[in-house]
């Protein structure tokens, strides 16, 4: 496996697991652009948002649900956080697996 996501759902890579399913795993990042910052990813690989099919509809309510149950009970909810999902090298995305970012501990502003 060359994905290195995959590799973390199969336990070959160590990660800082902050929730799991038996659909999902979401871990922290180790490059945070935020003092909480925690990916969310499908444990089936899936490429990126290009490459999702109809059936994908309740997984992709899935990771947006975890995030949302995450940024609870890490206690971000009240002030706000920030769900950001790249697609393809042009949209910033760095890993070939489709990812979920929780991004948020502090007034973020706007995007540019």
């Amino acid at each position: 496996m060359d994905c290195v996501f995959c590799r973390i759902v199969a336990q070959e890579i160590p990660a800082t697991i902050r929730h799991e399913t038996a659909d999902l795993v979401a871990f922290d990042d180790l490059h945070p652009r935020a003092p909480f910052h925690i990916l969310l990813i499908p444990k089936r690989h899936i490429p990126s948002v290009r490459e999702l099919m109809d059936t994908d509809a309740k997984l992709m309510g899935d990771l947006i649900g975890a995030a949302r149950t995450i940024a609870q009970a890490q206690g971000i909810a009240p002030g706000g956080y920030r769900l950001v999902i790249n697609c393809g090298q042009d949209g910033g995305q760095e890993v070939a697996h489709l990812h979920l970012h929780l991004l948020g501990g502090k007034r973020l502003g706007a995007m540019a």
